[in-house]
């Protein structure tokens, strides 16, 4: 690995006036790909639910299918997911979160492709699991990429940004649905989910950095100091990481539950298609404002608080729905719903990927991710199981409504972010990045030339 002197490092950083510009173009280029990549997480997330109701009318597609079996169905992608993010939280501090989002855009494009190709539902299954492989890993390492690039009191703000990819891929999912849905049928819906390929890969490929304090902390952790996993099974992590993945499973079954099976609830209400994916399409568009506006909130008041009063929205929402209300009163209770359980997840990445140090921070969104996508899992099968039973369609909204409830409550007893020294970079560490690092190299992509300020951090003054 190539070293520089000192003069040189300071002369090409701190001399460099431009610095402060390019740390910030390289802040939104990383915004950008990364929510784009999320977008398309989004995406495969809602078209599901899109095309089941094709599914249950048109044995011809896949087979002849029962709602319970359509729920299972869903849950081969969250199986994936949860996989892959806990995977990439197992090698994710170790390979760089460049290479972790390189890999995985191509993985679930690719992914994507081949479900679009299935004729029947085993080879359909089969591949969902897989293209979740690749999304669970994304969504892993797109918190811990931000977490480390955004400055600081904007950190769930743009955390909230990056995160909103997933509702907003939603909303572009129902939209297609709605107008391409005759023409392209549901194969092409899946064909549009594979088109990252084509251009957001070259475009990360040459606009992503890798993150510098991940570069700062490789391979030096302090004495001690544990890393990845091991860092959250011990003591200071034990409970918080329980809880965290708690408030995660809660906030993700209620996301992957409504967006389910929303649209054939709605139906059973006497709303048409069209109807019902407009109210697709308002709770993904109210979990996109909601969530931006909330992340703003967790600036100020901090995110605990926050998440606690959303999961309270999301379930004041959900009863409100059984009331039978006019249908404009129905579309902003789904929006408020949106905010309270899409917007809330968004809110939930943010708030874990700023409570873990570096070294455990890419172990930390995983475990998230993760655990919280068995909640995923089960959001799809219990909709799919109270349709099925027959019971009045207002049970599930109270179903979903006690989840929220739970998750607020959850929410309330994770304890204050741990602040122990030995856990946190110092000036003297290996781990802490210096101003000139992350001012002047941070828009460089992997390199040698930033491997070596990494390797020379220690000897220029200062910390991050």
């Amino acid at each position: 690995m190539p070293t520089f002197p000192n003069s040189t490092l300071q002369n090409s950083t701190l001399q460099n006036g431009d610095a402060p510009d390019r740390q910030r173009r390289t802040v939104r280029w990383v915004v950008a790909i990364a929510a784009l990549a999320l977008l398309f997480d989004g995406y495969d997330l809602v078209v599901y639910g899109t095309v089941v109701s094709t599914f249950m009318q048109d044995p011809s597609q896949l087979g002849q299918l029962s709602a319970a079996q359509l729920g299972a169905l869903g849950s081969y992608a969250l199986m994936g997911v949860m996989v892959g993010a806990l995977t990439a939280g197992a090698i994710g501090d170790r390979l760089g979160r460049r290479r972790m989002m390189l890999i995985n855009i191509v993985w679930f494009s690719v992914g994507m492709a081949a479900t679009a190709m299935a004729h029947d539902a085993a080879t359909f299954g089969v591949w969902r699991f897989v293209t979740g492989l690749g999304v669970g890993a994304l969504v892993a390492t797109a918190g811990a990429m931000i977490a480390e690039f955004a400055p600081a009191g904007k950190r769930n703000f743009y955390n909230a940004v990056v995160y909103s990819g997933v509702p907003a891929g939603g909303v572009l999912a129902s939209v297609l649905a709605i107008i391409l849905s005759d023409a392209v049928t549901w194969r092409g819906l899946f064909w549009i989910g594979a088109l990252p390929i084509l251009f957001l890969f070259p475009l990360a490929l040459v606009k992503l950095p890798e993150s510098p304090l991940w570069l700062l902390s490789r391979g030096r952790p302090a004495a001690g100091e544990r890393v990845g996993f091991r860092a959250l099974a011990g003591k200071r992590y034990r409970l918080p990481t329980t809880l965290l993945g708690m408030m995660s499973f809660c906030g993700l079954l209620l996301t992957y539950g409504l967006n389910t099976w929303l649209p054939q609830i709605m139906a059973q209400y006497g709303y048409d298609k069209t109807y019902s994916l407009m109210f697709l399409l308002t709770l993904n568009f109210g979990a996109i404002i909601g969530g931006l506006l909330a992340s703003r909130g967790a600036d100020r008041l901090g995110a605990q608080r926050v998440i606690a009063t959303t999961f309270g929205l999301a379930a004041l929402s959900l009863v409100l729905l059984t009331l039978g209300f006019p249908l404009p009163v129905l579309l902003l209770c789904v929006a408020i719903a949106g905010v309270g359980t899409l917007g809330t997840q968004v809110l939930i990445y943010g708030f874990v990927s700023n409570y873990y140090v570096t070294s455990a921070r890419a172990a930390g969104v995983a475990w998230c991710a993760g655990f919280g996508r068995l909640g995923g899992i089960f959001g799809p099968l219990i909709g799919g199981l109270l349709i099925s039973a027959g019971v009045e369609t207002h049970v599930a909204f109270y179903v979903f409504g006690s989840i929220a409830v739970l998750g607020g409550l959850v929410t309330f007893f994770v304890p204050g972010k741990p602040t122990d020294a030995a856990m946190e970079p110092t000036p003297e560490s290996d781990a802490a990045p210096s101003r000139a690092v992350t001012e002047g190299f941070v828009s460089e992509p992997w390199s040698g030339q930033t491997a070596a300020v990494a390797e020379k951090s220690t000897s220029i003054n200062g910390n991050e």
